[in-house]
Order: structure tokens, then sequence, then C-alpha cells
């Protein structure tokens, strides 16, 4: 694949997103925090504030439509304006990322800075809140990176939609399923509905799943890893006390550790769906299986009465099993056969 191979099938995006608190020296720490933890990339956004959000828009909707916002004491062009990532900062923040043996990620907001990022860019991602702008969508699909789109708060159409502009200029898309409540409440475990992600597998054949999530801890990950999710996303930040829109719902390193550890393990408990005794069950399999054995010495030549035989354990590899009985039942031996041997069918005729 393009972004993972065999050795490596999950792929970990640090959404830094608004952490580095305005700060590259603090964008660069995170951007090592989140390679030491487990991250295969870190994720920045690209915007400004005019070219993204209403000033009066925002200042128009009443408080009971906002989320997170709400509880921001300046106005949503305000934060936004001073959690712009300064384009200056690319070509340092991408060299980072490759010294810390990491991908550097960015999701515009902005058409006109497309051409300048690409060069430096491993995979672009698209905002669940752009889903709709196809014009956006196309022209980044059409750089020839890979591209993962979120689909939160967004409808099966509309995923058609995004995912058909794609595949008019490249098959290296990302789906992830992502539910675009950013409050942290345990409550918006009811709205995930990773079950989308089967929708996606059976409707997108052959396509790239992931999630974008913003819910606390990461048994949301664990669930979409088990429905076939390979990319993972979530905000990452090394203090969840500190001051900014992104930090409260963010994962630490040490949860993000537990995370990529926690997620490696249930990917390789996966399987193929090939129903088999493994190759750790062989020995099992003899020691907790019954055997067709003698329960009394019988004389050869003859009959194996019902009452002749019981089902104990082990059953060795060239015994027969309790579903075998009307091959023994009913049958007359050739040999004699001890009390507590197996019966096996070379014994009978």
């Amino acid at each position: 694949m393009y972004l993972f191979d065999s050795d490596n099938p999950l792929y970990f995006i640090a959404d830094i997103g608004a952490n580095h608190d305005s700060s590259l020296k603090r964008a660069k720490a995170l951007i090592k925090t989140a390679a030491e933890s487990g991250a295969d990339a870190a994720k920045f956004q690209n915007f400004f504030a005019h070219s993204i959000v209403s000033d009066l828009g925002f200042k128009q909707l009443p408080n009971s439509i906002l989320s997170h916002q709400a509880e921001w004491t300046e106005s949503v062009f305000d934060v936004y304006d001073k959690a712009s990532l300064s384009l200056e900062w690319t070509e340092e923040l991408h060299s980072y990322c490759k010294e810390c043996g990491i991908s550097y990620m960015t999701t515009p907001y902005d058409i006109s800075i497309l051409e300048f990022l690409n060069q430096y860019v491993a995979c672009w991602k698209i905002g669940s809140g752009d889903i709709t702008w196809l014009d956006l969508i196309s022209k980044v699909s059409q750089l020839g990176k890979p591209i993962a789109i979120a689909t939160g708060a967004s409808n099966f159409t509309e995923v058609c939609q995004a995912v058909n502009t794609v595949l008019q200029h490249t098959k290296k898309i990302i789906l992830m399923q992502c539910n675009t409540n950013y409050t942290g409440c345990l409550s918006n475990f009811d709205y995930l509905n990773l079950s989308v992600l089967t929708t996606y597998k059976n409707s997108f054949p052959g396509i790239t799943l992931g999630i974008s999530d913003h819910t606390p801890g990461h048994i949301s990950v664990l669930g979409a890893i088990t429905l076939g999710a390979q990319v993972i996303e979530k905000h990452f930040t090394d203090d969840n006390n500190r001051k900014g829109p992104d930090h409260s719902f963010s994962m630490s390193p040490s949860a993000w550790e537990s995370m990529v550890e926690a997620s490696y393990l249930l990917h390789r408990s996966i399987g193929d769906g090939v129903k088999r005794i493994e190759d750790n069950e062989i020995n099992p399999s003899i020691v907790q299986r019954r055997a067709i054995r003698a329960n009394c010495d019988i004389e050869a030549n003859s009959i194996i009465q019902e009452s002749m035989v019981e089902f104990l354990r082990p059953c060795p590899k060239d015994a027969l099993a309790p579903s075998s009985s009307s091959l023994v039942v009913g049958h007359r031996t050739s040999i004699f056969i001890p009390k507590g041997e197996t019966i096996k069918l070379e014994y009978i005729f």
C-alpha cells in the first residue's frame, strides 16, 4: 500500500492541529513526542482565518448551535486567527518530521496554498467540514498524493460525491468514518456509528478505511480496526490542561502509546477468517479432546457393543473422536483391545 505494508499494517496520524499554540518550537517538540509515542505522521492544518470562517456569520449564530466553540472566551474568528499555522514554518516542520522518522501531513483549507504545500506533504487530509467542497477535493486529488477524507456530519450521498470526485484522478484514497462533535462527552459514543465502515467496505471494494476520532480513549479505535480501519487519526498534545481549542480532547503521549500497543495486539488477533485448528492449539486439542476407548478388555473377533466403549481424554492424532462412534459400535474386532486403549479403525472390520 501507499502508506503501510505487511510489517506495518496500521498508520497512526497525530493531529497536532492548533496545539502548537503559535510556537514553532512547540510544534517541533510535539512532532518529536508524537514520533516517540508511536505516530507515523504528524498532521497540521493550514488555513487563514478570513478564508475559513465568517466573523459575522459566527456572531449571528446562537450559542445553542455551537459545539465546543461555545466555551471559547474569544470569537471564533479570533481563535482561528491565532491558531493559523505560518506557511513559513512548513519546510522546517517537514524536515523535522523527516528527522524524527515520521511523515508530514496537513489539512489544507485554502486552494491557493495547495501547490506550495504539495512539495512537503506525504498525504493530504480533507476535513469533514469540507466534504461538500468538491472543487477543493478535486484539486487536491490531482496532486498525486494519497488523500484521506473524513466523513463526519455527512450523509452517504455526499460521501459518494466526494469519493467519486477523487476517483476521477487517483485511487489513493482513505475513507475515514468520523463524528464531528469535539466536546469529548461520553455520550458521543452513541453517535460514532462505526458500522458505517462496513457500509464503506461493501460500497467501495478495495478502498482503504480509517477513522478520525474525537472520543475519549481508544475504545473507538479498536472497534474501527476490527471493522477494517487501517488509518487512525487522533488529536495529539503533551498537556491536556493547556489553553487552546484542541488540547482538552487530544491524546497525551502515554495514552497514544497505549493506543498503538493495543491496536497492534488487536490487529494481530483479527486473522484471516479461515476457521481451523491453529498451530498453538494442536497439543491442547490432543489433551482436551475425547477419544473412543475400550472400557473393558475386548477379545479378538468380538462385536463391539455401545456398553464396551467410553469417551475419555486425551485424543491422540491417530485416535477416533466420539463423532466416529458409528464406525466402531456394531463392528467386529480383529485383535484384542485392552481396557483404556483407544480403538482404531485398523483394530476392527
